[in-house]
């Protein structure tokens, strides 16, 4: 049988193990919570195995093969150093971020600034999260080609159907579970192949020469090894210009707010960055001081054409394999980098399609649309990245490239409006938006003029003017995007209490308090404690209730009427969701959304596990006074008799 029938065979069999996992998790996605983070139970395993898949993409790992191929250690601070230190970083902002009751950034900057900067934030991260996706499409379309021979149409179209159906299917708890399996399945094609590499150049086989396994990582240029060997100035250009974009990358964000616990989304990230080196840093290294002795031409040719080697540095595994192994050998191979594409593409159309559908849809076109209808949205949220991603793999060719101008984009646009917000109280709305639009304006516009007038593999053209311009001139754009956030923040009314509470524990404090006075012998406590939802998960719990108005709710009249005789209810992130914000923590505070129904009413809140019968009291007087602002719109709710 040949290789390119058993891939196939082997291709369906992995593709509906895909499939039944997005079947198993499709009834349990009721909310728009639930599909974006998976109802927030994940544990530090799931998080970390599926940070780690999600940043290592087929086209990643040829790519980083290569650029060991011809420059050795120096290499890392492109690719990988960043990828295992920005994990690490977003570790220690943890604690910041998952007490934030988000689902998107976007999110978030609305709740932090205004909504003026919530729908530019969104449509820039929908392009990134695109862009990354194609990456991963345009690796898998050079691991076809080698091996079978096939045009990029089949990896686009494997790629973009297999995650349209297992994400559309089951949300986001379907995107953890495929990547562990995933993550699992690479981890395993890497360390094989090391291992097959490292035999054939240490035995003689392929035409090289036997050595020990010692001889063979010691026969390598002066410089190799030493990851400074490009130069401090060079390492720190390389760090500042990368890692702030993927800090600030919104799929580890969802990760923490998927994470049962602030515990378990530390611990999940620094697990994946061990996961991310073990990989790029162990086998990957293996693997590419195998192929220089087995292919010494390649990392010769360096020196005659530059960066040009790395048209045969980047495909030098596939075609290893190819050559070499056995048919059912490379179907296996070709299914393994067929997960690592996968793994990663359905996390950027998840972060992507969260964009288009919470922060795009619900909130400018859709305001009162029922969770039911949300959830249509979801999924077609998702189709659109995939559709996106998969016409413009057919017009980008760098895999490496593409990475890093979504990187640089969004490190220009909106790290300081993002990190500045969490962290920088007097930041302002107008700061906020100056840093952005400056940013994007700036980044987009130099990186243009880079690409225009560079030569194929020749040294860029910003380089060439100076080394502070490297990386398509980012961190000229990132301190245009500063010296903007800072100077109109500075000169510009600092924000409202509302929008500071969430994010500073001492301007929580200057909220209306409410007296909460629950009499515990009362008949509706009584009732409410039959009917509520109550689930423990890590640290926090998880607490609902789901009641039904006597006929329809225009929501935009009741909201109005309940922020109007209760203004501790507030909309920092738009009428879709109204919080009763009394403290810091807003994921604690009791919030109401629209239910499956246009009668529905969800209350929910996320309190600490400690706090949960404190929690339940806020609830009846939740209900309280959402009943009294529906019967002064003529509606009537009513708590139902329990079970008990």
């Amino acid at each position: 049988m040949e290789s390119y029938q058993i891939f196939l065979i082997l291709m369906a069999v992995y593709l509906l193990g895909l499939i039944g996992i997005g079947l198993y998790f499709t009834k349990r996605q009721r909310s728009v919570t639930d599909f974006w983070l998976a109802g927030r139970k994940i544990s530090a395993v799931g998080i970390g195995f599926s940070a780690a898949s999600s940043w290592m993409t087929a086209g990643g790992i040829l790519a980083v093969i290569g650029l060991y191929m011809v420059l050795g250690m120096g290499s890392i601070w492109s690719f990988v150093a960043p990828n295992i230190l920005a994990l690490l970083l977003i570790a220690l902002f943890v604690g910041k971020i998952k007490h934030l009751p988000a689902i998107t950034q976007p999110e978030l900057l609305e709740q932090r600034f205004s909504s003026a900067i919530r729908g530019p934030v969104a449509i820039i991260i929908a392009i990134v999260m695109a862009l990354f996706a194609v990456a991963d499409i345009k690796g898998f379309s050079l691991v076809l080609s080698i091996f079978f021979g096939l045009e990029p149409i089949y990896a686009a179209a494997i790629v973009a159907l297999a995650i349209s159906v297992y994400v559309t299917l089951g949300g986001f708890s379907a995107v953890i579970w495929t990547d562990m399996i995933q993550f699992i399945m690479l981890a395993t094609f890497s360390i094989i192949i090391a291992f097959v590499l490292v035999t054939a150049a240490t035995s003689g086989s392929a035409d090289a020469t036997a050595m020990t396994t010692s001889d063979l990582f010691g026969d390598v240029p002066s410089g190799w090894w030493n990851p400074f060997v490009v130069g401090i100035p060079a390492v720190l250009i390389a760090i500042f210009a990368i890692i702030p974009g993927w800090i600030t990358e919104q799929d580890p964000w969802q990760r923490i707010w998927a994470a049962k616990d602030e515990r378990s989304a530390r611990l999940g990230m620094v697990l994946g960055s061990f996961l991310i080196f073990l990989i790029f840093g162990v086998a990957c290294t293996a693997i590419a001081i195998s192929l220089n002795h087995i292919y010494p031409e390649i990392p010769a040719s360096f020196a005659d054409i530059g960066m040009g080697a790395m048209a045969a540095a980047e495909p030098a595994l596939l075609v290893y394999i190819v050559s070499t192994l056995s048919p059912i050998a490379i179907g296996l191979c070709a299914v393994g980098l067929a997960a690592a594409a996968m793994s990663s593409a359905d996390t950027f159309a998840t972060s992507g399609g969260s964009c288009l559908s919470r922060d795009i849809y619900q909130r400018y076109i859709k305001p009162d649309a029922t969770m039911k209808q949300m959830m249509k949205i979801n999924r077609i949220s998702v189709l659109i990245i995939v559709a996106l991603a998969t016409v413009l793999s057919f017009y980008i060719d760098s895999i490496i490239d593409v990475i890093h101008i979504a990187t640089f984009i969004a490190s220009a646009s909106y790290f300081f409006p993002l990190m500045g917000g969490l962290y920088w109280k007097r930041a302002t709305k107008q700061g906020a938006l100056a840093g952005l639009i400056v940013g994007a304006i700036v980044q987009i516009g130099l990186t243009a003029v880079d690409l225009a007038n560079t030569e194929p593999f020749a040294l860029a053209y910003l380089d060439s003017i100076h080394p502070v311009l490297s990386n398509h001139g980012v961190i000229v754009g990132m301190l245009a995007s500063g010296i903007a956030f800072f100077g109109v923040s500075l000169a510009t009314k600092p924000s409202s209490t509302v929008n500071l509470a969430p994010f500073f524990p001492d301007e929580a404090e200057k909220l209306e308090k409410e007296a909460m006075i629950v009499d515990e012998s009362d008949l509706e406590y009584k009732k409410l404690l039959d009917v509520i939802e109550k689930e423990v998960t890590g640290d926090r719990a998880i607490v609902k209730l789901n009641l039904e108005a006597s006929a329809t709710i225009n929501w935009d009249r009741f909201i109005t009427e309940l922020k109007e005789i209760h203004p501790s209810w507030v909309t920092p992130a738009g009428k879709d969701s109204v919080y009763r914000l009394t403290k810091a923590d807003m994921l604690a505070c009791v919030s109401l959304t629209r239910g499956d129904s246009e009668k529905e009413l969800w209350f929910a809140a996320e309190p600490m596990a400690s706090d949960l019968d404190l929690s339940v009291k806020e609830f009846l007087i939740a209900f309280k006074q959402v009943a009294e602002a529906l019967a002064n719109v003529g509606l009537l709710m009513t708590l139902p008799s329990g079970d008990n």
